[in-house]
């Protein structure tokens, strides 16, 4: 069966979906079928990986106008890559969110469910939200991981997110695990990031550090993986490639 992960803390800017997306590309690259769902109402991450519109987007299988394999695509510049992709123009899926999910608050749990045999790894892309769309999604997820910038603000929004998990596993039933940090942004040779890493690494969570690259942009203008992406030959930084290396070996080991 399939392993659900999902990416989440109620603040924007922090890379969710470049976290994501990479993961996703390092795990297909590693030969394992992931599947990317873009849970986000703003469909970045389809914006990363498709340059025209499918006929079928995630909120079509939610409201059942069509079966999830109609939904699927393929990505054929990096094999084992598949996603059901969200369309932010026409805001279907922000629409069902507000109207008809708080009536099917298991739904996403029960489409991952029905896919758990057809793919190996499940990554979904979250919104900052915690509205019902999101916490249906960390529902269906069997581990939530969550990114954060070097900020002292974003060690506040993490025991937020810890208080809001704790009420949601409570009141759903929910065995969601939430053990790893993503520092993002990380750039040792500032204090504060390196103070902020020593603060996260204090509490219960396994703490990761995604260096500066820019060249996460470059590969995300291409349509491309960033570990397959190069411009005058170079690609990710040597570190980069490393911490998600190893983000991807612990995460679905």
């Amino acid at each position: 069966m399939a392993k659900t992960v999902s990416f989440h803390l109620q603040k924007g800017g922090i890379g969710k979906t470049t976290i994501s997306g990479t993961l996703a590309c390092q795990s297909a690259i590693d030969g394992y079928k992931t599947l990317l769902i873009d849970v986000d109402p703003q469909g970045n991450l389809s914006s990363w990986f498709m340059k025209e519109a499918s006929q079928y987007e995630l909120a079509d299988v939610l409201q059942g106008k069509c079966y999830y394999e109609d939904a699927v695509v393929e990505i054929k510049a990096i094999p084992n890559l598949y996603l059901i992709p969200t369309f932010a123009i026409d805001g279907t899926l922000k629409l069902y969110s507000e109207t008809k999910l708080s009536d099917e608050p298991f739904i996403i749990q029960d489409l991952v469910h029905s896919m758990n045999n057809d793919f190996d790894h499940i990554i979904l892309d979250l919104s900052p939200g915690l509205g019902r769309l999101e916490r249906s999604a960390l529902i269906a997820s069997d581990e939530v991981i969550s990114p954060m910038t070097p900020e002292v603000f974003g060690l506040d929004g993490l025991e937020i997110f810890i208080e809001e998990l704790s009420k949601l596993r409570k009141n759903l039933r929910s065995n969601l695990i939430h053990k790893r940090i993503i520092i993002n942004s990380f750039d040792n040779r500032i204090k504060q990031h390196r103070d902020i890493f020593t603060a996260a690494t204090e509490g219960k969570f396994t703490v990761y550090k995604i260096p500066v690259d820019p060249h996460f942009r470059k590969a995300q203008e291409a349509g491309m993986a960033p570990q397959l992406f190069k411009i005058r030959g170079r690609g990710l930084k040597p570190a980069t490639a490393e911490a998600f290396e190893m983000l991807n070996q612990d995460i679905w080991s």
